[in-house]
């Protein structure tokens, strides 16, 4: 399926139905933190285009806010640290894409252009999906929506930067956090379930003080992977994931 087959023809599907609805209410929250990012970007120095292609060709929303943090902080002797900041936190995205391939599907435009929208929301999305065609639909739906409309709103945050202020002061930073939880939620009902996030949670936490940008993330992916692995709990097999995430038959 490329991303020209996700359109509202298939939305007489109760699941494509549901693909769009979690897409687009993920996108617009994603997009709205747009806004913040923008100005953050301007008021840590940089120009507006340098922010919009910022957005335009990264276009991960954690590696942003590392770059633009460090730089803010340095400024531009800091670069190199900038990078390597959001390089790091980029790593995560590699797991994304091995996850991500059975649902994408062969083909080399295919895999280059969901190599670009491959990121935690259009991940999130498409997991939380029960069939392969809606699956496959909310990922390409939910990275092109927020693809749009966050450089969209990264242009509104660098021009109004002055404006807005500070942009946490009107809860924008919170936005994607909630749309995770909301996409998470329904998925913790099991005790094996409970226990990988609540770890995941715990050690990003008292980590994030201490360690680079990037570093508590990628440690808290690692400390998930080992409880789920164990799973001491018992929990046969993972609640809300389906048994048809491998394959894509009746794709087209």
């Amino acid at each position: 399926m490329s991303p020209a087959d996700t359109s509202p023809v298939g939305a007489a599907d109760p699941h494509a139905r549901r693909a769009w609805r979690q897409a687009l209410s993920v996108a617009l929250a994603t997009s709205a933190y747009g806004v913040s990012f923008g100005a953050l970007a301007v008021a840590s120095g940089l120009d507006v285009w340098q922010t919009c292609v910022l957005s335009l060709l990264m276009f991960t929303g954690g590696s942003q806010y590392a770059f633009v943090g460090v730089i803010g902080a340095g400024g531009i002797a800091a670069a190199p640290a900038a990078i390597a900041s959001a390089g790091l936190l980029g790593v995560r995205n590699v797991a994304y894409g091995m996850r991500m391939s059975p649902v994408i599907g062969p083909g080399a435009l295919r895999r280059a252009a969901a190599a670009h929208v491959t990121i935690d929301e259009s991940t999130a999305v498409s997991l939380a999906q029960t069939t392969p065609r809606a699956r496959t639909l909310g990922f390409w739906l939910t990275g092109f929506a927020i693809y749009i409309g966050w450089n969209l709103t990264t242009l509104v945050g660098a021009l109004l930067g002055d404006v807005l202020g500070d942009p946490r002061a009107w809860g924008l930073d919170a936005a994607a956090a909630a749309a995770f939880l909301a996409l998470l939620w329904p998925r913790l009902r099991g005790r094996q379930a409970i226990a990988v996030g609540a770890a995941a949670a715990v050690v990003a936490t008292v980590l994030t003080p201490g360690l680079m940008p990037g570093l508590p993330v990628l440690i808290a992916a690692v400390v998930a992977i080992a409880v789920g692995w164990a799973n001491w709990l018992g929990d046969a097999t993972p609640p809300g994931e389906p048994e048809d995430v491998p394959e894509r038959e009746g794709l087209p």
